[in-house]
């Protein structure tokens, strides 16, 4: 008795992890024989291969930078020229404006998947999930040097915080525009008060603006790339004393660079920020079928498998765990920062400007 119930246990758990895309759909995108993917990820292409050995379907997967692929679906899309099936994108409020508001892109979950990805995931798709957090130099530090965000606008840490430039990589821009969304930016404001032990007078709209004025006019560092970032932040012997808003996948080099590198996860309001990529259905898709079959084999865990070799990247599929030693996603998603696709296509374009005025 005790064999059978621990057999109906184990069939239960694999049933939550192994999903068969329905033989229609199978026979349906074979049919088409090709399928055409454009990507934010260069991960695709390690996807592509297993998935056309899997099914023997062609897939032509083509690597684009955010803002080069949303221009390009748009123009294909709105001149009537055929391209993609589908996308995995970024940047949700360019995606939210420019893509999806005027019907380019449409939404699709696979029926197999609809109980098991959270409803909050499914709409738009997301692929996967990207943590950026603050890092520091844990051979320079047993304990993180700072543990409040108001600190990097302290004159005694100026010029010691890096950033990202958020006009080389939308989702930073993102991240600063969803600072300044009033209930975030109420936190920042008792944040400042924690830190400095008063109210904070405002000379800006709000808190959010306030920390961002405060970063720039304290000697921010802006980065070409998170690599190049947490490379500087994490060598070893010299004393390193910075700080990093740097994709968190990046603490892999503590083994493959030899570096020393450890994120500040009780940073005072928040860690850091999250952003999504997604999937989504081309409107005029030549092979609708081939690209449902294909998102569907991204959400299983063998489809997943290109993206979850480090820290920091997580499966909108909750059954597929994060890389040993990482923190489930719903950990992370308490102590950063997340994206509202809506609130960035309207507000996007004010940061943008502030930014501008106190940056040059």
């Amino acid at each position: 008795m005790k064999t059978r119930f621990v057999l109906v246990i184990l069939l239960l758990m694999l049933s939550l992890t192994v999903f068969a895309a329905s033989p229609a759909l199978i026979t349906a995108a074979q049919k088409e024989g090709k399928v055409v993917v454009y990507s934010i990820t260069s991960r695709i292409k390690n996807a592509a291969e297993a998935f056309e050995a899997k099914y023997g379907i062609k897939v032509e997967a083509y690597n684009l930078k955010g803002y080069e692929l949303i221009e390009k679906v748009a123009k294909e899309v709105g001149g009537g020229i055929v391209g993609a099936d589908f996308v995995i994108a970024q940047d949700g409020g360019r995606i939210f404006g420019e893509l999806i508001e005027p019907g380019y892109l449409y939404n699709y979950v696979p029926e197999d998947m609809a109980s098991i990805i959270p409803v909050d995931y499914q709409n738009p798709l997301r692929l996967s999930i990207i943590t950026k957090v603050f890092l520091y130099n844990s051979e320079t530090f047993t304990y993180p040097p700072v543990v409040n965000v108001w600190a990097l606008t302290d004159p005694k840490y100026k010029g010691r915080f890096f950033f990202k430039d958020p006009f080389k990589e939308g989702v930073n821009m993102n991240f600063l525009t969803m600072i300044t969304k009033p209930e975030i930016a109420e936190e920042l404001a008792a944040a400042y008060e924690r830190y400095y032990g008063k109210p904070i007078e405002l000379t800006t709209e709000n808190a959010g603006y306030e920390w961002i004025k405060g970063i720039l006019e304290n000697g921010l560092v802006l980065m070409k790339s998170d690599t190049t970032m947490a490379e500087s932040i994490g060598i070893k012997g010299q004393g390193i004393d910075k700080i990093g808003l740097c994709t968190y996948s990046k603490v892999r080099y503590r083994e493959t660079k030899n570096l020393a590198l450890l994120p500040i996860v009780g940073m005072d309001p928040f860690a850091g920020f999250y952003y999504p990529s997604y999937l989504m259905m081309v409107k005029n898709a030549a092979h609708p079928n081939a690209a449902k079959l294909f998102i569907e084999y991204l959400l299983t865990e063998e489809g997943f498998e290109p993206w979850a070799g480090s820290e920091g990247t997580y499966s909108s599929n909750p059954n597929i765990r994060p890389h040993p030693g990482d923190m489930p996603f719903k950990v992370w998603e308490k102590l950063l920062i997340g994206e509202d696709p809506e609130f960035l296509f309207n507000h996007r374009i004010d940061v943008e400007e502030f930014w501008n005025e106190y940056a040059y």
